[in-house]
């Protein structure tokens, strides 16, 4: 499955009410909040075989598809 799909499919999984294909930002747009970024996390580094480091759990890096692949991508080159 394409990575950008996947994390789609994921953030549908955490509130699929919202529309994220139309969002250019998760986090101003009010469609992700702390505890769904956590969630999130969560499953990224499951899915992937990541380890997000904390201080890379800031909003901006969960603001949009490209943002959080490019998160998860940053985080596979630091394991």
């Amino acid at each position: 499955m394409d990575d950008k799909k996947k994390i789609l499919e994921m953030l549908a999984e955490l509130r699929p009410e919202f529309d994220y294909e139309n969002s250019s930002n998760f986090v101003e747009d009010g469609l992700l909040d702390s505890f769904d970024i956590v969630s999130l996390t969560t499953m990224l580094e499951e899915y992937f075989k990541v380890t997000i480091d904390g201080m890379s759990i800031v909003p901006e890096n969960y603001a949009s598809v490209d943002a959080i692949l490019a998160l998860v991508k940053s985080s596979k080159g630091a394991n």
